[in-house]
C-alpha cells in the first residue's frame, strides 16, 4: 500500500509538474501578444496626394504606395480570384485551418525546414500586422492565436478589407488600388477579369510576379488563377478564356507620372514641398492627406517649355562665341503679389540631372536689377521722378590710392537726366551718385525692408547689384511696388485635409507693408518706363500695363528680368552654375527677358485690361525725358510721368 501510495502521489507530482511546463510554455506563447481590440481603427499608412490650385494631381508622396478603399469598392471577381488563390475556406475556417496546417508540417518534415505556410488569409494578416517575417514553430503558433483572435471579434469582410489594403503586390503597390493604378491606370472597381487575376496572383511572390519585372511569369501566374477560378466554379469556360487571351498590359513611363520627354511635373517645386513639409514635423507627407498647392499647373507648363526652348536658343549662341560644351541653366519664380502665392517655379533646365535648386538656394549678382531699390529708397524720401541726375564720367579712389571708375554698359554718358530716365536705361553713374547723397545705410534699409534677407555690403556699388541674393527674395522684393507698397511673403501650401477630409492646416496670408502708396505706385510708373522706354523694349508688344528692370551683371555672368503686372510678379535668372561667362552681350534684355515674355503672355493673356494704382494724392503730367521740365501736351520727345500733387505728402 505504501508503494501503491507513493506511485499515485509521483503520478500527481508529474502531472502537476507537466501542467506547469505547458503552462509556461503557453504563457511564453502568449505573453504580449500585440492588442487587436481596436484593430476597426488601425489606419494603414496612405498615399498623400498633391494638387495644384486648379485641382490638377501633381504628385502623390508615400512610405508605402497605398490608396485604401471600401470593400464595396472591390469587384467580386478580384475578391474570387484571391481566395481561390489564398483561402478557399476564409468564410467557413475561424482564423487557422487545420488540415492545411498538418499538410504544411508534413512537407516541412519531408523537406528538413519551414518550407509551406499553410497560412490561412486571417493568418497571413496577422503576421503583416504584428509579427515578424521569420519562419519559426513559434511565430506560426502565435500567428494562429492572433487570428482565431481577430476571427472572435471582427466579420469576415472587415477582415478582408483591412488585409486587401495591407498586402504588398509588387512594384511599390502596397494594397490592391494601388496595384490597379502601378500596373493597369485603373481604379480597382475598374478591373477586368484577367487584371484580377493577375493581381491576385501576386502575394505568392510579388517581386516574380509583377509584371512590370517579368510580364512573362505574371501571365503564367495568371493563368495559374484563372484554371483555379474555373475549377472551382467562380466562372464559366467563355469568361476564363475571354480573360486568359487579355494582354499584360502595364504602364509606360508616361503614364506613371514622367511626361513623355522623362521629365517629371514640377519636380523642383515638388522637392520645395516635400522641404517644407519636413518643417512641419507635426504634419509629415504619408498619411493620405490632400495637399493644395498654390502652383497653377498651366502657367507651370508655360514656364518649363520656355526655359527649355530659350536655354537651347542660348546654347547656340554660346557656341558660336565659341564657349566649349554649354550648358547654360535658369530659373523662374511667378507670384501673386497680393497674396504671395507661388504660381510657377522651375529651379532649373533638368531635374534629374541636377536636383539644386535655383530659384531659392542660388545666391546670384542681380546687376542693375538691384537700382529699383536705391530709386524706390530716394522716391520714399521724396525725390520725383523728372528730378535729373548726372550721367557723367564718376570714378572713387579706393583704399591702397587704387581707383574705381563707374561705367555705363553703354561706354558713353548721357549728360543730364530725369530718374526716370537712367533707371529706363538703367544708366550706372547716376544711380551711384543718387546712393551716394541717400546713404549707403538708406538703400540697404529699404531693401530689407522689402524683403532683402542676404547680407548686403555697405559699398557703393551695391547700387550696381554686387551683393547676392535668391530668385525668390529679389522678386519677392518687387511686389510692393504693384501692391500698394504692401508684400505678401511667399508660400507654397494653401491648406491641407487629412484621410477624413478634415482641414488641418490653412495657410493665413502674411502681409508686411514696405513703402507708403504713393511711392509705390511712382516706382511702379518708373519700371512702366524700363519697358516702353529703355532696357526692357523687348516686352513691349505685350499691351497690358507690366513693368520691370534688366539685370545683367560684368562679364555676362548673370542675366536677369523681374518684372510685375497689377497681379502678378515674375522672375527669371540665366547663368552658368560656375559663373563663367555667358557670352558677349548675353544681357539680361537678350538671354532672360524673353523667357518673361512667354511667362507674362500667357499669364494676361485672358485676363482684362488693368492698370496700376494711381493714388489721389498723385499725377500724371507730360516731362521732357532729360531736363524734367513740365511740358503742356505729348509734344515730341516728351513723356508721360506720375508724380505727387503739389502740396500733397
Amino acid at each position: 500500500m505504501l508503494i501503491t501510495g507513493n506511485k499515485v502521489l509521483g503520478g500527481v507530482v508529474f502531472l502537476g509538474l507537466l501542467a506547469g511546463v505547458l503552462s509556461g510554455a503557453f504563457y511564453g506563447l502568449v505573453y504580449d501578444l500585440p492588442e487587436i481590440n481596436h484593430l476597426k481603427l488601425f489606419k494603414p499608412a496612405a498615399a498623400t496626394t498633391v494638387y495644384s490650385a486648379d485641382k490638377e494631381v501633381i504628385t502623390r508622396f508615400y512610405l508605402e504606395k497605398r490608396f485604401p478603399v471600401s470593400i464595396n469598392a472591390i469587384p467580386q471577381h478580384l475578391i474570387d480570384a484571391l481566395l481561390v488563390t489564398e483561402d478557399r475556406n476564409f468564410f467557413n475556417h475561424s482564423g487557422v485551418n487545420l488540415k492545411a496546417i498538418v499538410r504544411a508540417i508534413v512537407q516541412d518534415i519531408k523537406a528538413g525546414r519551414l518550407k509551406q505556410g499553410g497560412s490561412t488569409l486571417t493568418q497571413q494578416l496577422a503576421k503583416t500586422l504584428f509579427l515578424s517575417p521569420e519562419k519559426s514553430i513559434v511565430r506560426k503558433i502565435r500567428e494562429a492565436l492572433l487570428a482565431i483572435q481577430i476571427e472572435r471579434r471582427y466579420t469576415k469582410d472587415e477582415i478582408l478589407e483591412l488585409y486587401l489594403n495591407l498586402i504588398y503586390l509588387g512594384s511599390g503597390a502596397y494594397g490592391v488600388e494601388a496595384a490597379a493604378r502601378t500596373y493597369f491606370n485603373t481604379s480597382v472597381a475598374g478591373l477586368t477579369l484577367g487584371q484580377a487575376a493577375l493581381i491576385a496572383g501576386l502575394p505568392k511572390a510579388p517581386s516574380v510576379y509583377s509584371p512590370l519585372n517579368n510580364p512573362d511569369f505574371a501571365k503564367k501566374r495568371r493563368a495559374i488563377v484563372l484554371n483555379q477560378m474555373l475549377t472551382t466554379g467562380r466562372i464559366s469556360r467563355d469568361e476564363h478564356d475571354a480573360a486568359a487571351s487579355e494582354p499584360v498590359a502595364v504602364l509606360s513611363k508616361t503614364e506613371t507620372g514622367e511626361r513623355a520627354d522623362g521629365r517629371m511635373t514640377a519636380p523642383f517645386f515638388v522637392a520645395y514641398l516635400k522641404q517644407l513639409l519636413g518643417d512641419k514635423t507635426d504634419i509629415g507627407y504619408a498619411g493620405g492627406l490632400s495637399i493644395y498647392t498654390t502652383l497653377d499647373l498651366k502657367l507651370q507648363r508655360v514656364a518649363e517649355q520656355s526655359v527649355n526652348r530659350h536655354l537651347a536658343a542660348l546654347e547656340k549662341r554660346m557656341r558660336r562665341h565659341n564657349i566649349p560644351d554649354p550648358v547654360p541653366e535658369a530659373a523662374l519664380i511667378a507670384l501673386d503679389v497680393h497674396t504671395g502665392a507661388i504660381r510657377s517655379m522651375v529651379g532649373g533646365r533638368n531635374f534629374k540631372a541636377n536636383e539644386f535648386n535655383r530659384a531659392v538656394h542660388a545666391m546670384r549678382q542681380p546687376g542693375s536689377a538691384f537700382k529699383p531699390f536705391v530709386y524706390a529708397a530716394a522716391v520714399e524720401q521724396g525725390y520725383e521722378q523728372n528730378r535729373t541726375l548726372a550721367d557723367a564720367p564718376l570714378q572713387y579712389i579706393r583704399p591702397g590710392n587704387k581707383t574705381w571708375e563707374v561705367k555705363n554698359f553703354s561706354r558713353t554718358f548721357g549728360g543730364e537726366m530725369t530718374l526716370r530716365k537712367a533707371l529706363a536705361l538703367s544708366k550706372n553713374t547716376p544711380v551711384v551718385r543718387l546712393m551716394e547723397t541717400l546713404g549707403i545705410d538708406t538703400v540697404v534699409k529699404f531693401a530689407q525692408k522689402a524683403g532683402i534677407k542676404a547680407p548686403l555690403n555697405p559699398y557703393l556699388s551695391l547700387a550696381l547689384g554686387t551683393g547676392e541674393m535668391t530668385l525668390i527674395e529679389l522678386t519677392s522684393a518687387y511686389t510692393p511696388f504693384a501692391n500698394s507698397g504692401i508684400r505678401a511673403l511667399p508660400h507654397a501650401i494653401d491648406r491641407i485635409l487629412d484621410s477624413d477630409g478634415r482641414e488641418i492646416f490653412r495657410q493665413a496670408v502674411k502681409k508686411e507693408s514696405v513703402t507708403d502708396r504713393t511711392t509705390a505706385a511712382i516706382m511702379a510708373d518708373m519700371l512702366k518706363a524700363v519697358i516702353y522706354e529703355g532696357t526692357g523694349k523687348r516686352a513691349g508688344h505685350i499691351k497690358k500695363d507690366i513693368a520691370g528692370k534688366t539685370g545683367t551683371t560684368d562679364s555676362y555672368k548673370d542675366a536677369l528680368f523681374i518684372g510685375f503686372s497689377p497681379d502678378m510678379a515674375c522672375g527669371v535668372w540665366v547663368g552658368n552654375d560656375d559663373a563663367t561667362r555667358l557670352g558677349s552681350y548675353e544681357t539680361g534684355a537678350k538671354a532672360a527677358l524673353p523667357i518673361w515674355t512667354d511667362y507674362m503672355n500667357a499669364f494676361l493673356a485672358d485676363r482684362p485690361f488693368q492698370y496700376f494704382d494711381i493714388p489721389d494724392k498723385t499725377e500724371m503730367i507730360y516731362i521732357h525725358p532729360d531736363t524734367g521740365r513740365q511740358v503742356p501736351g505729348p509734344e515730341a520727345g516728351a513723356v508721360r510721368a506720375l508724380i505727387r500733387k503739389p502740396g500733397e505728402e
